[in-house]
């Protein structure tokens, strides 16, 4: 088969002899064997990224955009073929605001990397003196992604460090390995050589590069322990961070609400991705006057969705990507039951799709202290909260020591902006949750992490600020 006919998968798998079988994630196939990388490999790559990237910086953002504009095009061009990879792999269905929802928002952000203009800021100009600030490339960036939405968050890490001028090398996580050397495949088509390498390997090479000493910045979307690790690796070298990690988002229904308007964005801001996000709603506390009609309501939506094989047009909820995660959503919602929560809908394996379906769940009758309030569940099951007072609802979402996002909802617009004032998270939504936009830094505080990516603020991110005075 020659290239030109080869689909990507054909391009990126290796033969079973050498590489390690991916499977399915909803039918436990393998789809194919990705490459098993090692910490030479991971040295060789970053290597040639230090060679290739002054040439790629002394190109000038003009240039840079250009192809990042092209590669936007080839994504778009390629979006069923990486949709259907993506889906088979991370378990994500086609439909809905899943597989072919991340394709396309991996060339938007492309496009935006590409485009956002940073211009250089004049910090003083009196007379003959001038002071401007200037964002040139670090160098080479360690990218460190994660398989809840493994290409999209490549996009983020990748693009904007590619745009402001440096060399990449991406580790995806090894659950999700195939969807992401498709979408580095489909970049280098339009890159020098050795700008942009992905290396597939297990948890030693995302320790070796977290700790690689020729790193000028790294990148990381995980769990808040690996990301506490992460620090502790990069602090000899000194290399820059950004890290995205853990949220336990919590979101608060004032009594002003009007159920029935919200239902649908409440619901997908819970169950998106069969609740596998980041910034997804992880805790709902609701006004006790709203809190049997906002149950039944989610209840009702979560016994109605279509769950089942992504490729199977119609579905828009799928599988726990992998067996640790189907685990701990299990054990949450078996620890609800026995603090004596009443688990309204759901609450058990779909056992008759796949071995990682579990039932959308909602649980009601539960309180702070009941571990699928307190840990993030990262997975399709929502405790909701009964409150009477705002102000305890408020204190009670801050006492996480998580702070990625969270949400008010209620028609009032002057009671939700003052509710959100005083939520603590990197982001807090009004009516809506876990909306992004790539105009719109985000980035989480307290143990979420810290560093913001998207628009300038992304670019800036991954540059040197460097003043230039006269």
């Amino acid at each position: 088969m020659s290239e030109a006919t080869a689909t990507l998968l054909d391009l990126i798998t290796v033969p079973p002899d050498a590489g390690r079988a991916i499977p399915d994630a909803a039918t436990g196939e393998t789809i194919g064997y990705a490459p098993v990388h090692t910490v030479a490999d991971l040295d060789a790559a970053i290597e040639a990224a230090r060679k290739a990237q002054t040439a790629w910086a002394r190109l000038g953002h003009a240039e840079r955009s250009r192809l990042l504009n092209e590669i936007a095009d080839d994504i778009e061009a390629h979006s069923e073929e990486l949709a259907v990879l993506l889906s088979r792999e991370q378990g994500k269905p086609l439909d809905g605001p899943n597989a072919r929802f991340e394709v396309g928002a991996c060339a938007a952000w492309t496009r935006n990397a590409a485009d956002t203009v940073l211009e250089p800021e004049v910090l003083l100009e009196a007379g003959d003196s001038r002071a401007e600030l200037h964002h040139v490339p670090l160098g080479i960036v360690g990218a460190i992604g994660p398989w809840n939405w493994p290409m999209m968050i490549a996009v983020w890490q990748m693009a904007p460090s590619l745009r402001m001028g440096n060399a990449v090398v991406v580790k995806p996580s090894e659950y999700t390995p195939l969807s992401v050397l498709a979408l580095v495949e489909v970049f280098n088509r339009h890159l020098p050589q050795g700008v942009l390498t992905a290396v597939s390997g297990d948890r030693e090479v995302g320790a070796a590069l977290a700790a690689h000493p020729d790193l000028d910045k790294i990148m990381f979307t995980g769990s808040t322990t690996t990301g506490r690790k992460i620090v502790e690796s990069s602090s000899h070298s000194l290399a820059r961070l950004t890290l995205e990690l853990g949220g336990n988002d919590a979101g608060i229904v004032l009594p002003s609400a009007d159920v029935g308007s919200i239902a649908e964005d409440l619901f997908w801001g819970i169950f998106i991705n069969t609740g596998q996000t980041c910034a997804a709603l992880k805790r709902l506390y609701v006004h006790e006057s709203l809190y049997e009609q906002v149950v039944d309501v989610l209840a009702g939506m979560a016994e109605r969705m279509p769950m089942g094989n992504g490729l199977e047009p119609g579905n828009v909820l799928g599988p726990l990507q992998n067996r640790k995660q189907f685990d701990i959503v299990s054990r949450l919602v078996e620890d609800a039951r026995r603090w004596g929560a009443r688990v309204v809908v759901g609450g058990e394996p779909a056992t008759e799709l796949g071995p990682l379906f579990y039932r959308p769940t909602v649980v009601a009758d539960i309180e702070d202290g009941a571990s699928l309030v307190d840990e993030e569940q990262f997975g399709p099951a929502i405790p909701v909260i009964r409150y009477t007072d705002v102000d305890d609802a408020i204190a009670r979402a801050n006492a996480s020591e998580q702070g990625l996002g969270a949400s008010v909802w209620s028609d009032d617009p002057d009671a939700a902006l003052a509710v959100a004032e005083r939520l603590e998270a990197g982001t807090v939504w009004i009516n809506q949750h876990g909306a992004l936009n790539p105009l719109v830094p985000f980035g989480g505080i307290k143990s979420s992490g810290y560093g913001m990516e998207f628009g300038v603020q992304g670019l800036k991110a991954v540059a040197a600020p460097k003043v230039v005075s006269r």
